[in-house]
């Protein structure tokens, strides 16, 4: 595996992601901010906040099986929300998010955002380390 998942005994265990996160792979793959849209590029689930989060990281998992990476090499995501709430927004994350990771808990970062495009309420980007295979 090339992540190394850290948690030190002097910062706070968090139940959603990693503190710490070592990456030792020999490929980086960026995945770019990953929106509520269908393959056609529309908008789906206007103003259904937990429909558009399962989306976002349905399309992120999309995304790294495109790259030959999986959600178990991804080393960090940050999440965008439109009028970030923590009290209404983190349980609907944490339900989007174990659909894609399992119990795999990349770092992360959550930041709220006064606007995105008309309608949309949430963007998730990736960054992931996997090892290369070599062949001769």
């Amino acid at each position: 595996m090339a992540l190394e998942l850290i948690n030190p005994d002097d910062l706070p265990v968090p139940e959603m992601y990693t503190q710490i996160v070592v990456a030792t792979g020999s490929k980086l793959v960026f995945i770019s901010g990953q929106q509520p849209e269908d393959i056609h590029g529309k908008l789906v689930g206007h103003g259904d906040f937990a429909a558009q989060a399962r989306l976002a990281f349905g399309n992120l998992g999309r995304a790294l099986t495109a790259a030959g990476a999986r959600p178990e090499h991804v080393c960090k995501i940050t999440i965008y929300i439109v009028d970030y709430n923590r009290d209404e927004h983190v349980p609907i994350i944490e339900e989007a998010q174990i659909s894609l990771f399992g119990d795999h808990k990349p770092a992360n970062v959550v930041a709220g955002v006064a606007i995105m495009s008309p309608g949309y309420l949430i963007e998730v980007d990736a960054i992931a380390v996997i090892d290369e295979v070599v062949r001769n």
